[in-house]
């Protein structure tokens, strides 16, 4: 799983019929100690109700087939997470409700 935070949302009006409902959102790879974005981002299929400005794991080629939304979909990446909190070495770096 790779660490992210939801930076915007993508819309498409036009896509493969299997894709229909399904939410896209642009995520942007984030540093687990700082916090701060790489400049790396990606386009993500969303199976557990992100928003933007969470923090998320999302999986990438085959494992981001594997989710009940997802399942037989043509997907590379998917968010299977939201973020709670994070710990490094007993300092907590993030929290969701304290953002």
């Amino acid at each position: 799983m790779i660490l992210g935070r939801v930076v915007g949302t993508v819309v498409s009006t036009r896509k493969e019929p299997k894709i229909a409902g399904i939410k896209f959102l642009l995520v942007e790879k984030i540093d687990p100690e700082t916090m701060e974005g790489k400049g790396d981002f990606l386009v993500a299929m969303d199976s557990v109700g992100a928003g933007p400005g969470e923090v998320v794991f999302y999986v990438a080629g085959s494992s981001s087939r594997m989710t009940a939304v997802t399942e037989g979909k043509p997907a590379d990446a998917t968010i299977t997470a939201i973020v709670d909190a994070i710990e490094i070495e007993g300092t907590l770096v993030y929290q969701k409700d304290k953002i």
